[in-house]
């Protein structure tokens, strides 16, 4: 039970006055997939010296990564065009000065 005195309606809860909602780089990429391989590679050049012969099944690995397509085109984040638009009725009403 609440204490006298005081009603149980809960209040609502308030935002902070922010110009406006937005996340920041909706449209992450991700890293590069065949960054770890050519790593490997390059350890491997670096501690057998530039042999081919011991570095063989890694330079493989790294050519069938290097070949593989990638995706053309991703699609742009809409979050912060909905956000834009659903902020007015988040926030509420505004007093005008």
């Amino acid at each position: 039970m609440p204490p006298k005195g005081t009603t149980s309606a809960l209040k609502p809860m308030r935002l902070p006055p922010l110009p406006k909602l937005r996340v920041r780089r909706p449209n992450q990429t991700e890293a590069n997939p065949c960054l770890a391989i050519m790593s490997s590679v390059l350890t491997c050049w670096a501690s057998s010296g530039y042999t081919t012969a011991g570095c063989q099944a890694l330079e493989t690995q790294l050519r069938t990564c290097m070949d593989t397509p990638r995706p053309k085109s991703q699609k742009k984040n809409t979050i912060n065009y909905h956000l834009s638009r659903m902020y007015p009725k988040i926030v509420g009403p505004r007093k005008r000065k």
